[in-house]
């Protein structure tokens, strides 16, 4: 059976009732979990806490993944109030608008950085701090986009820092194994959140996908989250290191 009861979990990356992040937290909390979750910074805070505590015992917390002290500060709340981890959903990723927007050429090398830094480097220090905390093994899940594996006009360095991520991923899942903690990545299809918004031509990517697809349709964010929530629970303990498709099929298609 597909539960989460006793089992606690983490979520990062809430921004707004769009965000991937909160349809995974809604499926987990709809599994049993009792959930931890995070937002970036105090300008976020009002409509991301008001959203996290309408969840029966969410708690929102304030995590900038780029910040190692505010890390480090979150886990210890977590290890404090929870005492024990089960599963982590990293749903962070950022690159300047410039460097989305232009010619893939003329990325910065600090947009590069960045880009990697928040998108990428930040699933590795999150990990490191849950993994004490994953006393009975667990599961970490991370977002990722078809944009790693081909290339996606308008995507430019973000899908060059998701195919970081996807590698990331199997490293981490080869690192954290022998403690029985998964580490997988969900390429979604195309939605509509907050973070969408910054890359090129979204809407054209988004009428493609849909009539492409062998669903001829673009994905469901619940359909990720409920992905989000098998990796998570006792029915995924044998996947790891893994990027699983949820894009109605996109991927499989030469054209």
């Amino acid at each position: 059976m597909l539960t989460m009861q006793g089992k606690n979990a983490v979520v990062f990356g809430v921004a707004n009732k769009r965000s991937i992040a909160w349809a995974i937290a809604q499926s987990l909390s709809r599994a049993g979990a009792k959930l931890a979750i995070t937002y970036q910074n105090e300008r976020m805070k009002q409509e991301a806490h008001d959203l996290i505590t309408s969840l029966p015992g969410a708690e929102a917390f304030q995590c900038d993944v780029a910040n190692d002290a505010e890390i480090v500060q979150l886990f210890s709340q977590i290890q404090e109030r929870y005492g024990r981890l089960d599963a982590l959903a990293h749903c962070v990723a950022y690159a300047p608008m410039e460097d989305l927007k232009g010619d893939f050429l003329n990325t910065s090398r600090e947009g590069f950085r960045i880009a990697h830094d928040v998108s990428v480097y930040s699933l590795i220090a999150v990990t490191r701090a849950a993994a004490p905390l994953m006393t009975e093994g667990g599961s970490v899940v991370t977002l990722s986009y078809f944009g790693a594996e081909k290339v996606v006009p308008g995507y430019n360095v973000m899908g060059v820092a998701k195919a970081s991520l996807e590698a990331t991923v199997r490293y981490l899942a080869n690192s954290v194994g022998p403690a029985k903690i998964r580490v997988n990545a969900i390429s979604a299809g195309p939605i509509k959140t907050l973070a969408a918004r910054g890359v090129g031509d979204f809407s054209l990517m988004l009428k493609n996908h849909a009539e492409h697809a062998p669903l001829k349709r673009n994905v469901d964010v619940k359909e990720v989250g409920d992905a989000a929530l098998f990796l998570c629970s006792d029915l995924g303990t044998g996947i790891t290191g893994e990027t699983i498709y949820v894009d109605c099929g996109y991927n499989i298609m030469g054209f």
